[in-house]
């Protein structure tokens, strides 16, 4: 057997009725005699995830005794404890583009959309919205262009859970917080069918699918002509991990199949409805299908809102049955406190899943979690007071080298000094960003 130069493609997709299927970063993709680490297909730009975080956490619960390195997480932060050398803490920045105008009062659910902007929205309910574009499309911009979809938004409620969208500010602000530039919210998607058929192809009518769903098909038996012929041209190594790639996807499927039964979706439906009703099964299929679409490229961005402002869901699993807006809003009483510190760590618990699928996805000479950076933000400190002041936030993941974890970092200023660290960590060298002063040292 010869060596030669000849290598698969980075952009080979395979394709059946309805179907594109991108694949994962292969051995077989980089040239003979290219050490893997240096190959043109090694990814050179970083993955990023925003996830809003409504309501704040439990001040009391969250906070660390001492800037410097973290000896051990508090309360809500606990289930971060074996993830500590991938996470840093910051604490001091106040949400200042979240904060009432100068002279007024009140809004203070209905600005959620700054907190990836740091910059204010624009107080008007009529079609003259305003923002300043978020980070992850600052980010998208430059590294999204030759993927497949630029950036995803996620959500794990849909627009039907706001009941309002009160004191003089439009619904678009609550219900993105991804914005493509000032008058262009990005809306995002509940339900992990639609994501899936957004990145995987699932048939291009709704005749199509329900057909195949009718027949129980999986969409990878439409490219399984496609798989055999490429699995003769592949050395084992390669072939094991396309396999385990497809068996990832087969298991979502089978997953949402049961969604679906659950929700009594009808076929006939242009997309099928089912959305979990148990939040960490939701959360958990959205961290797959993030995790697929970064480990076969289809996106490098993407953000994920846990919840909206005013959220009324409630989550039996955390132990505690009182809503999200109205369990944040807990008078000081110590057992309210307690149980609002509660659903917090239950939230902040759903993203060890998805830091473990990103550590044990290998890629290059390391994982997903090496290359991608991870911004979880909210816009209030004390959900009780409506306070924007000392917001809690944290950083997860490698960021191409970048990123450091394992410390608390006590700064000063406007949360837009974080957005400003955020951009310069996925190489973007902005100089400034809404009101920010200067990046945060991390």
């Amino acid at each position: 057997m010869f060596l030669t130069q000849r290598h698969i493609s980075r952009r080979t997709l395979l394709r059946g009725a309805g179907v594109s299927l991108a694949l994962p970063l292969l051995d077989s993709m980089v040239p003979a005699f290219t050490p893997l680490a240096r190959a043109e297909v090694t990814p050179k730009q970083p993955r990023f995830v925003g996830i809003f975080n409504a309501h704040g956490w439990a001040p009391e619960y969250w906070k660390v005794a001492a800037d410097g390195p973290i000896s051990e997480f508090p309360f809500v932060l606990k289930p971060l404890e074996r993830w500590k050398e991938s996470v840093t803490l910051i604490t001091g920045l106040d949400a200042t583009a979240s904060m009432p105008p100068p002279g007024e009062t009140g809004g203070d659910h209905s600005r959620s959309a700054a907190v990836f902007s740091g910059m204010p929205p624009k107080k008007t309910v009529s079609q003259d919205i305003y923002l300043g574009t978020t980070i992850d499309q600052m980010i998208a911009q430059k590294y999204g262009q030759d993927t497949a979809l630029p950036s995803i938004q996620l959500g794990i409620e849909d627009q039907s859970a706001l009941a309002t969208c009160p004191w003089g500010y439009s619904c678009a602000y609550v219900n993105s917080v991804s914005w493509a530039g000032p008058t262009k919210p990005l809306p995002h998607e509940a339900n992990p069918q639609v994501v899936f058929e957004r990145l995987f192809g699932d048939g291009t009518n709704s005749g199509e699918r329900a057909a195949r769903k009718q027949a129980q098909a999986s969409l990878l038996d439409a490219i399984g002509k496609e798989v055999a012929r490429l699995n003769r041209t592949l050395p084992g190594t390669d072939r094991s991990r396309l396999n385990e790639y497809l068996d990832d996807i087969r298991e979502i499927e089978r997953r949402l199949e049961n969604v679906a039964k659950s929700s009594a979706a009808a076929v006939e439906a242009e997309v099928p409805f089912g959305i979990p009703e148990s939040f960490s099964e939701h959360i958990n299929l959205m961290w797959d299908l993030q995790t697929l679409a970064f480990r076969a490229d289809i996106t490098r961005v993407s953000t994920l809102m846990i919840a909206h402002d005013v959220s009324m869901s409630s989550y039996p699993e955390s132990g505690v049955a009182t809503a999200n807006h109205a369990a944040s809003h807990h008078g000081g009483a110590p057992k309210r406190v307690e149980d609002w510190a509660k659903i917090n760590r239950y939230h902040v618990g759903s993203l060890p899943y998805f830091l473990n699928k990103l550590k044990s996805t290998p890629e290059g000479e390391g994982t997903l979690l090496d290359h991608t950076l991870i911004l979880w933000a909210s816009n209030m400190g004390d959900s009780n007071l409506h306070s924007h002041r000392n917001v809690g936030h944290l950083l997860a993941g490698g960021a191409m080298g970048r990123h450091k974890g394992g410390q608390n970092i006590k700064a000063a200023g406007s949360t837009a000094n974080l957005l400003l660290t955020t951009l310069h960590l996925c190489g973007i060298e902005k100089e400034s960003l809404g009101d920010s002063t200067k990046p945060v040292a991390v």
